[in-house]
């Protein structure tokens, strides 16, 4: 069992956050019997997945929404695995755009050091000539 520090520790973020994600009912971790807050490695394993979903710009009314459907049951299984393909087929949508971006961005790149040593030559040849 881990406590809330602990765990903020573990997984990088802060125990505010943590408060948060509790209030929003996304993790729902055990108390002991002074009512301290208690994690297991199930809370651990949960929270990096919820820290990759934020990660990858799903939207915290999402992930609340995946939580509350896990915590319904077997019976939601579709539902999940709906909201989860939704959001496959987003990153799917980023990571085109980023490739494209990036293809962008190297040929901008590349422009740039042509330019730079062009006029480094020129610059070479010019003080040359003097």
């Amino acid at each position: 069992m881990y406590t809330i520090g602990e765990v903020a520790q573990l997984v990088g973020i802060s125990t505010h956050t943590l408060r948060y994600y509790e209030k929003e009912n996304i993790i729902l971790p055990d108390r002991n019997e002074r009512g301290e807050r208690k994690y297991t490695e199930s809370h651990l394993q949960w929270l990096k997945f919820v820290l990759k979903l934020k990660e990858t710009q799903m939207p915290i009314t999402k992930i609340r929404e995946y939580a509350y459907l896990f915590t319904k049951g077997e019976n939601t299984v579709i539902d999940r695995l709906k909201l989860l393909e939704d959001h496959k087929s987003s990153i799917e949508i980023q990571l085109k755009t980023l490739g494209e971006t990036n293809k962008m961005l190297e040929h901008k790149i590349t422009s740039y050091k042509e330019m730079i040593l062009k006029r480094g030559d020129e610059a070479v040849t010019g003080s040359r000539r003097q």
